[in-house]
Formats: structure tokens, C-alpha cells, sequence
């Protein structure tokens, strides 16, 4: 048993010691964490991470991976209860996580070069919703919508993500509920935010209140128009080009809003602003026309067309969201109680960016974009090497190795780019004919048993 102690999981963290610090691992002075057990701190850690990345993604996978580990070196094959694991698993620090997460957010966005508009970092943002177990602590938590009959809905959470564009790197988040819309969750994370940065997000981030407060910061933003009239080019300040005006955005009458009526009227009363039109002459975009508009006044340094191509690379969030929730497995979570539902949300960003890195390092060896690294056939390729690396008696030569024949895997199938690709949107596969939920599971049974009854 002392050998599983030693082993079993970290050595798929080898593949990313310089990414998650050690340190953080290391059992804690005294309390529950202390102890050399099966389920050490680190064992614990790296289990929870492999369970994460599997495609089956229970606990019983975690216990399987430990009993064909045991059997391979011919020990005392453990107990086929879940029961240590999940109890050690709850036990993890929520706050060791989020450093952990943090500290993969800043050396994945470190490693990367800007490259878009005078080399700025670009942070892309954007909400998802994913729904979890239907569970009482869930539900007081985050309530399941009002449509849904109790019984018949599963509580869902919103999330709301910032990105680095250029390197993917989940950078912050925040997690609300039905009630928070995913405008005040990005404003609690302005602190990811640097002088600099350009802001880019959807028609949902269109606000005078944050273009004010983001430029007081020395952030720019570039955002879809919203909940305005676009201004005509008859009352604009100046035309700049062609369909590019600069206009000027009165301060609107206080509403409910995130600051006091006093902050309110500190506000500039007005904000110079260039509206931008765009044409789309793409099949298969539901909009033909619309607007940008941002605060990077100057023409020169920031042309019109670059910032509509920015824009348009807005899209690139909703694959990072994919990438996350499809290919890793987030959508529908799975934990019974509010504190380890966002243990596992913190699991899957770390392991998220942890295979970014993975694709920055792979695609630095072949000299080739990340652009075209494919996440999912590096998420694929690992899954098929970490049998491997979880070898015990391995050298130092032959782990080096199996790492540059990752990356090598990782590379060898690069995205096909197809700009202006369009499909339809439909489904050819049709749904099974089963009918929906509309009365809680029990009481569906109860009525089948007294229909029996009757017979």
C-alpha cells in the first residue's frame, strides 16, 4: 500500500510541475491534510484532476484507475468504495484552488504575445449557464427557473468568464445565480483587469456606466451597440471614414444602478465614442447589419477594419465556453452540495487552462500557431499517454519521451481554417419519443403503481 501512496496519480501532474506550484500540495501542518494516507493532499489533488479530464468522469473511475494500479504491481488491491475518496475529496481547500487556478491563469497569459491592435492584450468576455444535481443545498443555492414545476428542473448556475483572447486563458470568473445577469458579475472582476487591456464583448456589455468606468482605468472597450438608436451620420461629431463616425453618448437618467445618485453625477456628462457599421455579406449570420462602437478613438492607430476583424474574433469565446463545458464535461456538473459544485467548477478551469499550456508548449516545439492546436485532440492524446506517465519504474529519459511524443500527437493534425464556412442550423438526428417530466419522479410512480391497481 505504501507504494500506491507514493504513486498513483501525480505522475500526470509531471506533465505540469512548472504549471501547478508544488508547493500548494504539500500536506498541511495538522489537521486533515496532515497525514500520509492513500488520499494524500496531493493524491487527492491530482485524482480529482484526472477524474475531471476522464471521459466517464466519476468516482468510480478514480477508484478503478488505483485498483488496476495495484493490480499491475501486484499489491492489495483497495476497497471498491468511493467512500475515502469522496470524504477527502470535500476536504480539499477551497482557497488552495483558487490560488492554484490563479497562479495557471497568470503564467498561461504570460506566455503569450499579443499580437492585435499595437500588441494590447485583448480580454474577451462572455456568460454560459450550467445546470447541476437536483438537490435541496443546489436549489437554495441557485433555484432552478420559475418555468420548471418543482421536481421536474435541476438548479442552474450563470457564469461569467473573462479570457485572454490571444492565448485562451481563462483569466477570472464569477458564479451567480437566475437572478445576476452577466453585466454585474464582469464588473467584480475588474481587478483581472490592466491599464492597457481592451475589453471585448457582446451587445450584454454595452454600458455608458463601464465604458466610463473602464477608460477611468485605462481600459478600452469594443463592444456590440445596444439598447440605443444608432447614431446617423447627419448628428455625428465627425465622419472618420467610411460607415465610421465619432459620435457622442449623453449620460442616460439615473436608473437603478451600481453606484450611488451621488457617484452618478460624477459621471462626465457626456462620452466620445466611434460607431462603427458593419455590413455582413455572409450566408448564415441572423444579423446583416450592425454596430460597434468603442472607445479607441484614434483612426490612425486603430483602423476600422482591424477592429471589426477584432470583433468578429469575438466568436472565439464561444469556443473556449465549448471547450469547457462540451469537451471537458462542465454542462452538467455533478456534486450533491453548493461548496463542492465550486470545487468542481474550480477543477475545471485549472484543468482547462492546464491544457492550454499543454497546447502553447506543444505547438512552441513544432513551430506552428496555437491557433490550429485542436483541444479536444489534445485533451484525447492525453487521455491515451496518461496510462503511461502513471508508470512507477519509468526513467527520466524515457518520461522525456513520452512527453515530446505528446506533443508531437498533440501537433500532427492541425485545424483546417475555414473563414466564412457556414452550415445550417439543424439537427438530423431525431430525439427519442419519450414524454417530458411534468409532475415530480415519485409522484409519477405513484400514479403507475395506482393505475396498476385498478387492472
Amino acid at each position: 500500500m505504501a507504494l500506491l501512496k507514493l504513486k498513483s496519480f501525480k505522475q500526470i501532474g509531471e506533465v505540469f510541475e512548472k504549471f501547478v506550484p508544488g508547493s500548494l500540495l504539500q500536506p498541511e501542518q495538522e489537521g486533515a491534510m496532515s497525514r500520509r494516507r492513500l488520499f494524500s493532499k496531493e493524491n487527492t489533488f491530482w485524482a480529482f484532476f484526472s477524474q475531471v479530464l476522464d471521459a466517464d468522469g466519476g468516482c468510480m473511475e478514480v477508484v478503478r484507475k488505483l485498483q488496476s494500479y495495484a493490480s499491475l504491481k501486484g499489491v492489495m488491491i483497495p476497497s471498491s468504495s468511493t467512500a475515502s475518496y469522496c470524504t477527502t475529496r470535500k476536504k480539499l481547500p477551497l482557497q488552495m484552488l483558487s490560488e492554484i487556478f490563479e497562479h495557471t491563469s497568470d503564467q498561461l497569459d504570460e506566455m503569450s504575445e499579443a499580437s492585435l491592435l499595437n500588441k494590447r492584450r485583448i480580454v474577451v468576455v462572455d456568460g454560459t449557464g450550467v445546470s447541476m444535481p437536483d438537490t435541496p443545498e443546489n436549489q437554495e443555492v441557485w433555484p432552478q427557473p420559475l418555468s420548471q414545476k418543482p421536481g421536474c428542473g435541476f438548479p442552474s448556475a450563470r457564469i461569467c468568464a473573462c479570457f485572454s483572447l490571444e492565448s485562451g486563458a481563462l483569466l477570472s470568473y464569477q458564479i451567480g445565480n437566475k437572478k445576476n445577469n452577466e453585466l454585474p458579475l464582469f464588473r467584480q472582476q475588474w481587478g483581472t483587469l490592466r491599464q492597457g487591456d481592451i475589453v471585448l464583448g457582446d451587445k450584454a456589455f454595452c454600458s455608458y456606466y463601464d465604458a466610463v468606468s473602464l477608460q477611468a482605468r485605462g481600459v478600452d472597450i469594443v463592444a456590440t451597440l445596444a439598447r440605443r438608436a444608432p447614431v446617423r451620420e447627419a448628428r455625428s461629431v465627425a465622419r472618420l471614414g467610411q460607415d465610421d463616425l465619432l459620435i457622442k453618448w449623453q449620460r442616460p437618467y439615473y436608473k437603478q444602478l451600481p453606484c450611488s445618485r451621488e457617484e452618478w453625477e460624477q459621471l462626465p456628462k457626456e462620452l466620445n465614442l466611434r460607431q462603427i457599421k458593419v455590413t455582413v455579406d455572409r450566408t448564415g449570420y441572423r444579423s446583416q447589419v450592425f454596430y460597434v462602437v468603442t472607445s479607441l478613438l484614434d483612426v490612425e492607430k486603430y483602423p476600422a477594419a482591424e477592429i471589426v476583424e477584432l470583433y468578429i474574433k469575438r466568436w472565439d469565446v464561444e469556443l473556449f465556453f465549448r471547450d469547457i463545458k462540451t469537451t471537458i464535461g462542465m454542462d452538467v456538473l455533478r456534486c450533491q452540495t453548493p461548496e463542492m459544485i465550486r470545487k468542481e467548477i474550480l477543477m475545471h478551469f485549472i484543468a482547462y487552462n492546464c491544457i492550454r499550456r499543454l497546447m502553447y508548449e506543444a505547438a512552441g516545439e513544432s513551430n506552428m500557431a496555437v491557433r490550429v492546436v485542436s483541444f479536444k485532440g489534445s485533451l484525447q492524446a492525453l487521455r491515451s499517454w496518461e496510462p503511461h506517465l502513471n508508470q512507477a519504474k519509468i526513467s527520466h529519459s524515457e518520461r522525456f519521451r513520452l512527453v515530446s511524443a505528446l506533443y508531437e500527437a498533440i501537433t500532427n493534425t492541425p485545424i483546417r481554417q475555414r473563414p466564412g464556412r457556414t452550415e445550417p442550423r439543424a439537427v438530423k438526428r431525431r430525439p427519442k419519443a419519450y414524454p417530458r417530466m411534468t409532475v415530480p419522479r415519485h409522484e409519477m410512480e405513484k400514479a403507475l403503481r395506482e393505475r396498476r391497481n385498478r387492472a
